[in-house]
């Protein structure tokens, strides 16, 4: 039985969007104009993807901060992803629907 509840546990945490996998990967999920969960907070090092689960709408992950240039979108059943490798917090926003939609999210990175 205890087998069986700590199965079930894993399985329901590997499927909550924003947590992490077994390969240091956490992963944010870009639907309904939106990012969820909108704010992650990782480890230097980790790999953060965002995934596209909309039925037809594209999105791209741009760090205004960066000075990073728009565009790389990605489609659904698409993803995108990025490694930090240094502390700091990084606002980042889906820049086609950043105004009409808010579409925005921030990674803080910790040591």
């Amino acid at each position: 039985m205890p087998y069986r509840r700590s199965a079930l546990v894993l399985m329901a945490l590997t499927m909550l969007a924003g947590t992490a996998l077994a390969d240091d990967t956490v992963v944010i999920v870009a639907k309904g104009f939106r990012f969820d969960p909108v704010e992650v907070t990782v480890k230097v090092g980790t790999r953060v993807r965002w995934e596209n689960r909309e039925k037809v709408q594209f999105h791209n992950v741009l760090f205004p901060d960066l000075g990073e240039a728009p565009g790389d979108y990605f489609f659904p059943g698409e993803s995108r992803e990025r490694t930090f490798d240094r502390p700091g917090t990084y606002p980042y926003i889906c820049e086609p629907h950043d105004q009409s939609h808010q579409m925005r999210g921030v990674v803080h990175v910790v040591e």
